[in-house]
């Protein structure tokens, strides 16, 4: 076990580095805003944190495992390549920032641009599972993946998402549960119901969810789906050139 304290990010990643040459295992304990925890971790490795880790954790997640026991600071999982991310608690801004692969579970809510330039190739298809709500412009610029909105546990007068979401969005989907504001949607979203695959697919990640955090998963799938698409893959074709 490790004790962050509060050492510098450098000697607490140093140290964990250390840990994970000789076992595929390693804890970290009373996290303080320290970066770049899991930068690059690799398959078969995990790493639990226990308090608040700094921006970019988890960046370039290579297949390894960072399970946060607290909330997370900006950018988790800044160009993921694989692995899975897991979050008892809420996370800051860029949460899965141009992510490629791999999946991100946050218990509570997010805050602005998650899963902004999302993208996926071939068999690599990213997901961000986010359990209450999300901040402005969620899904910005997206060009694959999926993102998954429950809304659980929101307070009165919150919204599913702030505004501008899926602004630019080109590629992907993003599955919300029950009510959303369509005010707040972007002129470039069509809204469509789900068919059979997506379902499947659905509850794939609402069932790993719920294992994760203890949640209901008839009274998650009690409420209704909607799924946000892109209504055109090229929605800024027309800005800078005369039609």
């Amino acid at each position: 076990m490790i004790e962050a304290g509060l050492r510098r990010y450098e000697e607490i990643n140093d140290e964990i580095k250390s840990v994970l040459l000789k076992k595929n295992k390693c804890t970290v304990k009373d996290v303080n805003g320290q970066r770049y925890i899991g930068c690059a971790l690799d398959e078969g490795k995990t790493i639990e944190v226990h308090g608040t880790p700094g921006n970019d954790m988890a960046c370039y997640l290579n297949g390894g495992r960072v399970v946060v026991y607290g909330n997370c600071q900006d950018a988790v999982g800044n160009t993921m390549n694989g692995g899975e991310i897991i979050v008892h608690g809420h996370s800051g801004d860029a949460m899965g920032y141009g992510m490629r692969d791999g999946q991100i579970y946050i218990k509570d809510n997010v805050a602005c641009r998650g899963g902004i330039h999302m993208k996926e190739f071939r068999q690599m298809r990213p997901v961000l599972v986010i359990g209450q709500n999300a901040g402005s412009f969620l899904g910005e610029y997206m060009a694959g993946g999926t993102i998954v909105l429950l809304g659980l546990n929101m307070k009165r007068g919150e919204k599913l998402f702030g505004t501008h979401c899926a602004s630019g969005m080109h590629g992907g989907k993003i599955f919300v549960r029950g009510s959303f504001p369509k005010e707040n949607l972007s002129d470039n979203v069509k809204v469509k119901k789900l068919d059979e695959d997506d379902e499947q697919e659905l509850k794939s990640y609402v069932k790993k969810y719920c294992k994760y955090f203890g949640a209901d998963y008839d009274k998650i799938m009690s409420k209704p789906f909607k799924k946000l698409v892109p209504a055109t893959s090229r929605p800024y074709a027309n800005l800078y050139t005369p039609n």
